[in-house]
């Protein structure tokens, strides 16, 4: 491989009601950039947590990406892009609190869309994150 592929997993196993079957996996890291498959109110081992309430799942969402950032070598320190992902334009407060809250001091460039639906109904909000370790860390 090419790159260091973290948490694999095959897509027939996360959607067992959906025909998929697509090898992917939760982090990339590539020479000194991260990539995390978006984040939502799934923890690492596949169970839902806050639903109903995007605050909570931002919330798990967020200890994801500081889990997943470190198994790859970095920090929330290094992200510096997010995409944020909402179902309803009222779960950008509670969202945008929390993310905030998690990222307070980082400065990363942001995108925040209001989209129809994510990959199951009950997700709220999904969070995209690239990192950069800076070459002194690398």
């Amino acid at each position: 491989m090419a790159h260091t592929r973290i948490r694999k997993f095959n897509t027939r196993e996360a959607y067992p009601d959906q025909k998929l079957d697509n090898d992917l996996c939760m982090a990339v890291r590539a020479g000194n950039r991260v990539f995390l498959r978006g984040q939502t109110g799934f923890d690492l081992d596949g169970n839902m947590v806050g639903i109903g309430d995007p605050a909570a799942q931002a919330e798990n969402a967020m200890h994801c990406v500081k889990t997943l950032l470190e198994e790859a070598g970095a920090r929330l320190e290094h992200i510096c892009k997010t995409t944020i992902y909402i179902t309803d334009r009222a779960y950008r407060e509670p969202v945008y609190q929390v993310v905030g809250k998690w990222l307070k001091g980082v400065y990363p460039c942001s995108t925040g869309l209001i989209v129809k639906g994510l990959a199951r109904p009950e997700m709220l909000m999904e969070i995209d994150v690239e990192a950069v370790i800076p070459e002194e860390e690398a």
